[in-house]
């Protein structure tokens, strides 16, 4: 007898988590696109808990904008995105570990997944994608390290500047992030960080080549040369390619 309870139970858990990662990888576009942001205090900086504070949903126009914008440009109406900003949160995500090996990458994505379960509220509601906001201080660390996200669960973490001159620059990112939540794969080397020709170019037919005008936003950057490339300094340098727009179920 408990034994059939035990078995049903098992069944009935793995049929909500096929069900599951069959909508994760199937999203459907009609339906609006909630977008949930917490952000982070990620160096326990005063001047990033500052920065934080005066954080608006304002802010996040101009993502709405451009991603309804691109989307239009494939699938004829564009995709109803809307963006909340979340509470602040205090426990940082576990950190992505330096050389990772396929366990540690597995364990890690288990790390993630615990932590975004355990952060989530019922006044966060139901959001379809859950970004985690890692705010620093530009004065402090003048680099930051690569951001990640899982499309096995609609998360990631998003490694951000704390200062008012970098949001254009934070917005390329976070929307970079958000699409591979989506399924949109990188298109840049990630030894020598350059865009692969000719998915990770804008513009790939161009004659001259170089330099680009605009970078692909998988791509990450503008093509200058073969080896050289620059940051795009807001999402209006950048734009969203067929393949992109085909891994996402924007295009066919």
């Amino acid at each position: 007898m408990w034994k059939t309870i035990r078995v049903i139970i098992l069944l009935a858990i793995l049929l909500i988590v096929g069900v599951n990662a069959w909508r994760e990888m199937n999203q459907d576009w009609s339906k609006p696109i909630l977008v949930l942001l917490h952000p982070i205090n990620a160096d326990g900086q005063a001047s990033t808990s500052r920065y934080i504070q005066q954080i608006s949903s304002h802010d996040l126009d101009e993502i709405q904008n451009y991603l309804q914008t691109q989307s239009k440009e494939f699938r004829g109406q564009p995709v109803a995105f809307h963006f909340r900003l979340g509470r602040e949160l205090k426990a940082l995500p576990p950190k992505v570990p330096e050389q990772p090996s396929a366990l540690d990458n597995i364990l890690w994505s288990l790390k993630f997944r615990f932590y975004a379960w355990n952060q989530h509220e019922g006044m966060d509601g139901s959001p379809s994608v859950t970004l985690y906001l890692n705010y620093y201080d530009p004065q402090i660390h003048k680099t930051l390290k690569h951001s990640t996200a899982l499309e096995r669960g609609r998360i990631g973490m998003v490694n951000l500047f704390a200062s008012h001159k970098q949001i254009e620059t934070n917005q390329v990112v976070l929307v970079h992030e958000l699409l591979h939540t989506f399924g949109a794969k990188d298109k840049y080397d990630r030894a020598t960080g350059q865009p692969i020709y000719p998915l990770g170019y804008a513009n790939p037919e161009q004659k001259p080549l170089y330099p680009q005008k605009r970078a692909e936003i998988m791509g990450g950057y503008i093509p200058l040369s073969q080896t050289k490339s620059k940051i795009p300094n807001n999402l209006h340098d950048t734009m969203i390619s067929r393949v992109t727009a085909q891994e996402m179920g924007w295009a066919k």
